[in-house]
C-alpha cells in the first residue's frame, strides 16, 4: 500500500499536468496574466498545435491571443484586444455567468467581449483547427475566433463578405494598421491602403479591368478560404497553390506589415516559417508604403523607402510616415521653380490633370500656371499627367518612367540616393535639373528605343488579355464544367504540366538536338497548338516529387522580357523535362564566337538586356534567384536580337543534396565562375556579376578570354586571354588617352564600327564586376543604370 503522502503528490502532478494541458476553461472560471508565467493560464489545441493566452506585446502590456505553438516566435494568428492591450498584473479573461466572455483590464474596465451575452455558453475551447469556440452544454457553437479575423486566416476559416485582413501597423507590433483584405461591393477580393491622407487600392491590378486580372463579380457570393493542401479558392475566381503543395504542412496567410499578402509555410524542424506564395511579387507595388512624397526602391534585402532630391525623412524609425518637404512652395507663396527629374521614378495616381497629344514644354507650363500642381509625369506618347499629391511613389531601373518635380531655385538637389544595397549615389546621370528655361526640354534620345520595346510589350499584352476576355465569355456563355474552365485558365497562363508521351511526340522522339549542357540536352519540338518550344531533358536530380514540383512552380511565375519563358514542365517517374519559349537566332556564343559577326549594337542591346535580366533576378522577382551560370550559351537571341537569359533557377532543381542545404557542390562554368566558390565561401548574386562581368569583356574583345595562351618571353609560362586582357586594359587606360587605348581592346573584326563610349563603358564595367573582392563589384541594378546612361541610338562610327 502507498504512502498517502506519495498519493497526494501523484495526484498533485497529474492535476498540475492536466492545467497545462488543457484546451478549454469552464463558465464562471477566468485566467489572469499572471497565471500566465506558469503556464497554468494557457490553454492549448488537442493535438497541441495552437496555444490560447496572454501575450506580451509591450513592457507591461497583454493582448489575449492564439499562437503555433511550435512556431520559433510563437506567431500569432489572432488577437482579441490588438488595439486595447491590457496591464501586466490584475487582467484577465472570464467566461461569465451571463454567457459572455470578457476581457477585463485591472481596473476592472472592459477591454474586449463577445456578443453572447444572455446565452447558455458552457466552455471556451480550443480545437485542433486553431478556431478559439464558445459552445453550449450540447456542443453547439455560439461564438468563434473564425468569424473575427485579425491579421491571419487559417486553413478551413471561411473568409466572407463580413470579414476582413487588417494588417498590423509595424513590423513586431500587433495594432491595427493600413491594409486590409476585403470583399469589395462588386464581390471582388480586394487589396486596399486606407491610410491617414488618402485611400487606395493596388491589388488586383487598378490599371486592368476585372477580367484582365482573372477576376469575376458576376456572383452573387463572397466567400473564400484556404484548405489543408495549401490551395485557395475564392468566389471571384481567384485561386493558387502554396508552392509545396501538399498535406501535413502547417499554414497560415497573413496580411503582413507592409501591405504584401503572403502564404506561410511552417518548417516542423526549425519552427521558423517559408513564403510559399504572395500576392504581390514586386514589394513597390503596394501603395501608401512609403507615405507622402517617400519613394519605394529595391534594396539587397527588400523593398525600401527613400525620399527624393529637396525633401526629407519625416520619422527615420517609421518611413511609412513619409517625407517632407525642405521648401515651402504654395499658391500665397510664389517663387522662381525649378523641375528635377528623376529617372525610372513615378508617383502612382492623384493625377489633378492628363492632357493628350501635348509637347513637353506645354507640359511644363502648365503645371508652371498651375500653383496645385506639385509634379508632372511627360511620356513619349505625348502625354501629360500634371500630380496634385506625390503618394505611391516607386523607383525601378527596368522603368522608363520619369518625373519632375517642382520646387524652388534655391533647393539643394545635388545627391539621391538610391537603396539598391550598393549605397548609390545618384547624379548627374539619374537626376538632371532643368530651369525654367526655353532651353529645359531635355528629352534623352538614347533612351527612347527602351520605351518603345516597352510599349510593344504593352500592345502585345493587351492582344493577350483581349484573347483571355473573349476566350473567358465563351466558356461562361456555355457553360462549361469548372475541370474545363481550370484547363483554360492554365493555357492561359502558359504554364502547365505536360505529359512525356505529349513532349516525345513534340520533339519527334527527341530528334533535333539544339544544345547540351552540364543541366541537360535541350530539344526543339512543335506542341499540338503549333507553338515551336524547347524542351531540356534534366539529368538526375535529387530532389522527390513534391519538391521538384514547388521548385519548378517558382521558376514558372517568374517573368521578364530579357528571361526565356518556362510554359510548363513533366513529372513523370524518372523523367523530368522543362519546356520553354524557342528562340530563334541561337545562343550569343553562336554569333558571338562563330565566323560571323554579331555587331556592335547588337553586342551593346545584349549587355543592357541581359543585365536587365539579372537585376530583375536579384532584386524585383517573386524568390531571390541566383543564376549561378551566366556565359554565352545561356543567352539565347530572338529575331531582332534582343537577349533572353535561359537556365535561370535550375541550380536548385539540379544541385541540392537535400532540401534544408544551400548549394552543396560547384555549380558553373570554368573561366566564367567567381573565386568564392573555389574558396568555399557562401554564395551571393555577386557570383553572377563576375560571370557576366567575363560575358561582357568577351563580348567586347569577340574571343573566348577562358582560353589559355603563352606568355611571351617567359618560356613556358601561360595565362588566361582574361588575365591578359586585363593587364593590358587596365595598364593601357590608366597611361594612355581613351581614343587609342579602346581601340586595342575591341574586336578587330568590327573594323571600328562601334561607339567608343560604349566600348570604354562596357570595358571598365567588366573590369569592376569581375574584382577578386565581391564587396568590390557593383549590383546588377547599378550596372544597369550605368550602361542605360550610356546607351543611344547613334550610329556606331569608325574611330
Amino acid at each position: 500500500m502507498r504512502n498517502p503522502i506519495d498519493l497526494i503528490l501523484i495526484f498533485s502532478l497529474f492535476t498540475l499536468a492536466t492545467s497545462r494541458n488543457r484546451n478549454y476553461f469552464e463558465r464562471g472560471s477566468s485566467l489572469s496574466v499572471e497565471e500566465d508565467e506558469d503556464d497554468s493560464a494557457l490553454i492549448t489545441s488537442p493535438d497541441s498545435s495552437f496555444t490560447c493566452g496572454f501575450y506580451r506585446v509591450g513592457t507591461n502590456a497583454y493582448g489575449f491571443g492564439i499562437w503555433f505553438t511550435n512556431s520559433r516566435d510563437r506567431t500569432i494568428v489572432w488577437m482579441a484586444n490588438r488595439d486595447k492591450p491590457v496591464n501586466g498584473q490584475g487582467s484577465r479573461i472570464s467566461l461569465r455567468g451571463d454567457g459572455a466572455m470578457v476581457v477585463t483590464d485591472v481596473d476592472g474596465s472592459v477591454a474586449w467581449e463577445t456578443n453572447t451575452s444572455s446565452t447558455a455558453a458552457q466552455r471556451a475551447e480550443l480545437l485542433n483547427s486553431g478556431n478559439l469556440v464558445l459552445k453550449d452544454p450540447s456542443g453547439k457553437i455560439l461564438w468563434q475566433s473564425f468569424d473575427f479575423p485579425t491579421d491571419t486566416l487559417l486553413p478551413h476559416q471561411t473568409f466572407t463578405k463580413s470579414k476582413k485582413l487588417i494588417s498590423s501597423r509595424r513590423n513586431g507590433t500587433y495594432t491595427s494598421g493600413y491594409f486590409s483584405l476585403y470583399f469589395d461591393s462588386d464581390n471582388v477580393l480586394r487589396l486596399v491602403y486606407d491610410g491617414p491622407d488618402i485611400s487606395s487600392l493596388y491589388w488586383p491590378n487598378p490599371d486592368y479591368t476585372i477580367y484582365a486580372n482573372g477576376r469575376t463579380n458576376y456572383n452573387s457570393s463572397r466567400f473564400a478560404f484556404l484548405d489543408d493542401m495549401g490551395r485557395f479558392f475564392s468566389s471571384d475566381q481567384l485561386q493558387f497553390n502554396a508552392t509545396d503543395m501538399g498535406f501535413g504542412i502547417k499554414r497560415r496567410l497573413t496580411l503582413d506589415y507592409d501591405g504584401n499578402l503572403r502564404l506561410y509555410s511552417l518548417n516542423h524542424l526549425t519552427g521558423s516559417w517559408v513564403v510559399a506564395w504572395m500576392a504581390l511579387g514586386q514589394q513597390c507595388l503596394v501603395h501608401g508604403l512609403c507615405g507622402r512624397n517617400g519613394i519605394c526602391a529595391y534594396g539587397r534585402r527588400g523593398a525600401k523607402c527613400t525620399c527624393p532630391p529637396g525633401y526629407e525623412v519625416i520619422d527615420p524609425s517609421d518611413r511609412s510616415q513619409g517625407c517632407k518637404p525642405k521648401f515651402n512652395l504654395s499658391c500665397s507663396n510664389p517663387q522662381p521653380v525649378q523641375f528635377v527629374e528623376l529617372l525610372y521614378s513615378d508617383y502612382y495616381g492623384f493625377d489633378l490633370n492628363t492632357t493628350h497629344e501635348i509637347s513637353f514644354d506645354d507640359c511644363k507650363k502648365i503645371c508652371l500656371k498651375d500653383c496645385r500642381c506639385e509634379a508632372f509625369n511627360y511620356r513619349l506618347e505625348r502625354a501629360c499627367f500634371l500630380k496634385s499629391a506625390l503618394f505611391n511613389g516607386f523607383h525601378t531601373p527596368n522603368s522608363p518612367s520619369r518625373i519632375y518635380l517642382k520646387m524652388p531655385v534655391n533647393v539643394e538637389t545635388s545627391e539621391y540616393t538610391v537603396p539598391n544595397g550598393s549605397n548609390l549615389v545618384c547624379k548627374s546621370g539619374d537626376i538632371e535639373v532643368l530651369q525654367d528655361t526655353a532651353s529645359m526640354y531635355k528629352i534623352v534620345l538614347k533612351r527612347v528605343r527602351w520605351a518603345y520595346l516597352y510599349s510593344f510589350a504593352s500592345a502585345i499584352g493587351a492582344i493577350e488579355i483581349l484573347f483571355f476576355v473573349i476566350g473567358w465569355l465563351l466558356f461562361r456563355r456555355h457553360e462549361l464544367p469548372g475541370t474545363v474552365e481550370d484547363g483554360y485558365r492554365m493555357l492561359s497562363s502558359q504554364f502547365r504540366r505536360f505529359s512525356y508521351g505529349e513532349l516525345k511526340k513534340a520533339t519527334k522522339k527527341f530528334k533535333q538536338e539544339l544544345g547540351r549542357g552540364g543541366s541537360g540536352t535541350v530539344y526543339k519540338g512543335v506542341l499540338e497548338d503549333e507553338r515551336e518550344v524547347a524542351v531540356k531533358r534534366l539529368g538526375d536530380a535529387s530532389q522527390g516529387e513534391q519538391e521538384f514540383w514547388a521548385e519548378v512552380s517558382t521558376i514558372g511565375k517568374i517573368n521578364h522580357m530579357n528571361l526565356v519563358r518556362m510554359w510548363g514542365f513533366c513529372l513523370e517517374g524518372r523523367h523530368r523535362l522543362l519546356v520553354y519559349e524557342y528562340v530563334e537566332n541561337s545562343s550569343l556564343d553562336k554569333q558571338l564566337f562563330s565566323r560571323s559577326c554579331l555587331g556592335w549594337k547588337e553586342r551593346f542591346k545584349v549587355a543592357i538586356g541581359t543585365a536587365k535580366a539579372l537585376a530583375y533576378l536579384h532584386d524585383e522577382c517573386l524568390e531571390w534567384v541566383i543564376h549561378c551560370d551566366v556565359k554565352p550559351e545561356n543567352v539565347l537571341l530572338d529575331t531582332e536580337f534582343e537577349p533572353k537569359v535561359a537556365d535561370f533557377g535550375l541550380a536548385k532543381l539540379n544541385q541540392r543534396d537535400k532540401p534544408d542545404s544551400e548549394f552543396s557542390r560547384i555549380r558553373g562554368t570554368k573561366g566564367y565562375m567567381a573565386p568564392e566558390w573555389a574558396l568555399n565561401l557562401p554564395i551571393t548574386a555577386k557570383v553572377d556579376v563576375y560571370s557576366y562581368g567575363v560575358m561582357i569583356l568577351e563580348m567586347v574583345r569577340g574571343i573566348r578570354l577562358s582560353n589559355w595562351v603563352l606568355v611571351e618571353g617567359e618560356g613556358e609560362g601561360q595565362e588566361t586571354e582574361l588575365t591578359r586582357f586585363v593587364r593590358t586594359a587596365k595598364g593601357k587606360s590608366q597611361g594612355e588617352g581613351e581614343e587609342s587605348w579602346v581601340e586595342d581592346m575591341v574586336d578587330p573584326r568590327l573594323a571600328g564600327q562601334f561607339s567608343r563610349k560604349q566600348a570604354a563603358t562596357l570595358v571598365s564595367t567588366g573590369l569592376s564586376c569581375i574584382e577578386e573582392d565581391r564587396n568590390k563589384r557593383p549590383t546588377m541594378a547599378s550596372v544597369v543604370q550605368v550602361l542605360t546612361d550610356c546607351d543611344d541610338e547613334s550610329t556606331p562610327v569608325r574611330l
